[in-house]
């Protein structure tokens, strides 16, 4: 789970924000802290995310 870290650019692949761009902020054991593009912070699981190769 390398490609998950703080501050990876990451898109949503699963719900109902599939498709949205956020920003990892802290990574847990099977969740991360994500903050999306109006500042909101949520709580996603790893498997709903796929990495880009862009930081923040």
């Amino acid at each position: 789970m390398a490609a998950i870290e703080e501050g990876r650019i990451c898109i949503i692949t699963s719900g109902r924000r599939e498709g949205e761009k956020i920003v990892v902020m802290k990574v847990e054991q099977h969740q991360v802290t994500v903050k999306d593009k109006k500042g909101k912070e949520r709580t996603v699981s790893i498997k709903h995310l796929n990495p880009t190769d862009k930081k923040a």
